[in-house]
């Protein structure tokens, strides 16, 4: 199954507001992998240093739509119940790269293993997601 015969792609969907402020770009969608792109510059703690916290955002942005692929199959959408990360190295700049792989894809639940690296291919953050799987209605009530 790739993109395109999907409900929805979300290689083309809107990052939605901090997506694109932080400047994600998803560079490759299909069932077992999840592929985008930060630049570390404007997504910088005061050191000049990749703010941890744009890692998590980039982590979970792609585990996200890995779990939100799977969901689809079954009826269901994905909602993020809990997120990690280890942060192994800093990033000064360029672009940061995140590639998420699915751990497990479940009936009700789905998690998905997220490395970013560096330019040079070292890895900056390990993170992990777990998404519940749920009916439409169960959302926002």
């Amino acid at each position: 199954m790739s993109a395109p015969d999907l409900p929805f792609d979300p290689a083309t969907m809107p990052m939605g507001t901090l997506g694109e402020r932080m400047g994600l770009v998803i560079t490759e969608v299909t069932p077992d992998r999840i592929v985008g792109t930060m630049p570390v510059e404007g997504n910088q703690q005061p050191y000049g240093l990749l703010h941890g916290g744009a890692s998590v955002v980039l982590a979970e942005t792609l585990g996200s739509i890995g779990s939100a692929l799977h969901a689809q199959t079954l009826g269901k959408l994905a909602v993020g119940v809990d997120i990690n990360a280890t942060h192994h190295r800093a990033a000064r700049s360029g672009l940061v790269t995140g590639v998420a792989t699915p751990l497990h894809r479940g009936r009700s639940a789905a998690a998905w293993d997220i490395v970013i690296t560096d330019e040079d291919g070292k890895r900056v953050c390990t993170s992990r997601i777990t998404c519940a799987l749920v009916d439409g209605a169960q959302i926002g009530g």
